[in-house]
């Protein structure tokens, strides 16, 4: 069969691999339904939809019927993409089973699940990260942008640059995506057309630039960014970090730009680490998780404040990590990743809610 590039490459253009296949998730319920702490007055019908390992950044397809995650389980080396229906039923592996996986993104005609993936240069985990340099995230640089075709099963690569490609996510319309990459030098927002081609820069300031989120109605990007102001030391700091393809996140707050990179306007002054924004389809909020209001840093909430940076508040209330939060299009249903309910200390779950607001 030749050597693992080749193995890999025909796993990959291999059909769909089902979860009946290799049950990572044998004996769990589709879902399981928990009430909300009595502070959270703006969720209520809580529904677990994943119970071990870690499970996070689920999103929503165009119409809510259908949910892409990520999940680490013993079944692979390192995390891998599913899809699942809305009530966690019919869980099913769409990577390779191989690397690590992140990111994923449903096309807006339900056709492919976009996705960044090691799998093809680093088959098995990805190094755990060194700590001694403090809390930093690694920014891996064998991810590339990969699309798996959920008709015919077939994989292709959409995005393969010099450095990290993740944090994709893509316009309703399906003119345009955006992603985070640094193969210009800095960790920056780029958009492209959804082969990939026509690749534009979005943001130019020096320092961390990421995770951007595409509006409802395609017209706008929020995003999360360092401090603008950076000493010597800080500019010199991060960039040894990113040499080490590490990034510090201790400090980051909520931007907002046009599609075309217009119009940047910093939404939240809040110090601490604000991360996962994603505006409500009324175009006037953005719901992010947090750590601000915790003098140790430790405990994220979900928080939404209106777009113009006002009318600040909390969300979620119980003494565990929320976040990645996502709402529906038509507003009424929130997904979020939460220790919460969990078997073990640290588990990470998926859960949906109705939104009241």
């Amino acid at each position: 069969m030749g050597n693992l590039k080749d193995v890999i490459s025909i796993l990959a253009a291999g059909v769909l691999l089902s979860i009946e296949a290799d049950q990572p998730f044998r004996g769990w319920p589709s879902h399981r339904s928990h009430r909300s702490h009595p502070l959270e007055r703006e969720i209520s019908s809580i529904k677990q939809l994943t119970f071990g390992g870690q499970n996070a950044e689920a999103y929503w397809n165009l119409d809510g019927t259908k949910i892409t995650f990520q999940s680490r389980q013993p079944s692979y080396p390192d995390e891998q993409i599913y899809t699942m229906n809305a009530d966690g039923s019919d869980k099913t592996l769409i990577s390779t089973g191989l690397g690590r996986c992140t990111c994923s993104y449903f096309s807006p005609d339900g056709r492919y699940i976009y996705f960044s993936s090691g799998h093809h240069t680093q088959p098995g985990a990805q190094p755990h990260v060194d700590m001694s340099k403090g809390y930093v995230w690694m920014v891996n640089p064998h991810f590339e942008l990969y699309r798996r075709d959920l008709q015919d099963g077939g994989l292709e690569t959409v995005l393969s640059l010099p450095g990290y490609v993740a944090e994709t996510t893509i316009a309703p319309s399906g003119q345009y995506m955006t992603f985070t990459a640094n193969f210009e030098g800095d960790l920056d927002i780029y958009r492209c057309d959804m082969n990939g081609f026509n690749v534009k820069k979005l943001t130019d300031e020096y320092g961390y630039d990421g995770g951007p989120f595409v509006s409802w109605d395609g017209k706008l990007i929020t995003y999360r960014r360092a401090p603008l102001e950076m000493s010597a030391k800080e500019k010199s700091d991060y960039a040894a970090l990113l040499e080490q393809h590490l990034v510090r996140p201790g400090e980051l707050e909520i931007w907002v730009m046009n599609a075309d990179g217009s119009g940047k306007k910093q939404v939240t002054s809040l110090g601490g680490a604000a991360f996962a924004p994603f505006i409500h389809p009324n175009g006037k909020e953005i719901i992010f998780s947090s750590n601000h209001h915790d003098p140790r840093g430790r405990e994220f909430d979900l928080f939404v404040i209106n777009i113009d940076g006002t009318g600040l508040r909390q969300v979620t209330f119980t003494p565990d990590f929320d976040g990645f939060p996502m709402f529906s299009r038509d507003g009424k249903k929130l997904i979020w990743a939460s220790n919460r309910h969990g078997a073990v200390a640290r588990e990470t779950n998926v859960f949906t809610a109705d939104w009241k607001s």
